[in-house]
């Protein structure tokens, strides 16, 4: 779903695929700003699609100031190929890439990508998280790649899906013992054995202490030091969550009363879907 808003001289637009948003400020000769946000498997239970359970102020007060899209449609049920044909434009039977391991640039070298496009206008263009997929920064897109949050920009963790991360000792304890386990029965195990853990995490920290809450402090320093170049920017900003597992801080799960949230309506398998579906 897309969504489009104007502040003041700040330009917002907003991307929800099975995965994201975007956002800028007018300057530098009248070219905004971009800062292009992808959210991680995040549907539209949202209340400005109409859901009461869910508490979502900041992109409900965003969406009143803009246009909220609610005719539009993920072409594949799959990260990666999604990503893909969002960013080049191009359809996934173009693009060719359907499952997580494929990279669109092996098999379309020249494609030109969004943050590209930026780049022909003199853009100056940056990228955080998850945006292609994990472990494809892209750095033909992007003229700084693949920024980390301090602690994560290390080889041991560069390796890793942040979607593989705890706050809990204990738990990251676990899912490393977990992981040797399954490298022992498949070397060549998705993820490097890492994926996945415990289904959920109720993490009694602040946000900054988890990898998404890390990538916004990084994500603000990197405005500060960028925006006063003699050149606009296009910040690429992924988030790993609400991807599984769901690990977020107490203060979250704490707006909800689990027995107060109803169960889906459609549990049912639809009529003549193939299996794999």
């Amino acid at each position: 779903m897309l969504r489009v808003s104007t502040l003041k001289s700040v330009y917002i637009f907003l991307l929800i695929l099975p995965f994201g948003i975007i956002a800028g400020q007018s300057q530098k000769k009248n070219k905004p700003n971009v800062i292009f946000i992808v959210v991680d498997d995040l549907r539209p239970e949202l209340g400005v699609y109409g859901n009461t359970i869910i508490k979502t102020p900041n992109i409900d007060k965003l969406a009143r100031r803009g246009t909220t899209f609610t005719n539009a449609y993920c072409q594949v049920a799959v990260c990666a190929p999604s990503r893909a044909s969002a960013l080049t434009g191009l359809r996934p039977d173009s693009t060719k890439v359907w499952v997580l391991g494929e990279e669109f640039r092996k098999i379309h070298p020249d494609v030109v990508t969004i943050p590209q496009q930026f780049e022909k206008f003199n853009y100056h263009t940056v990228s955080i998280g998850k945006i292609f997929h994990n472990h494809m920064p892209d750095s033909i897109s992007f003229r700084e790649p693949d920024l980390r949050p301090a602690g994560y920009a290390v080889k041991n963790m560069i390796d890793r899906d942040p979607e593989s991360f705890y706050f809990s000792g204990e738990l990251k304890e676990e899912l490393a013992a977990k992981r040797l386990e399954r490298l022992a029965k498949d070397p060549k195990r998705y993820g490097n054995g890492w994926a996945y853990g415990r289904s959920v995490e109720v993490a009694n920290c602040p946000d900054d202490s988890l990898y998404d809450g890390a990538q916004t402090s990084l994500a603000l320093q990197t405005i500060s030091r960028i925006k006063n170049k003699n050149k606009p920017f296009f910040l690429a900003l992924g988030y790993f969550r609400p991807h599984l597992p769901f690990v977020a801080p107490k203060k979250y799960w704490d707006l909800y009363d689990p027995m107060e949230i109803p169960m889906a309506d459609n549990s049912f398998i639809p009529f003549n879907a193939p299996s794999m579906a």
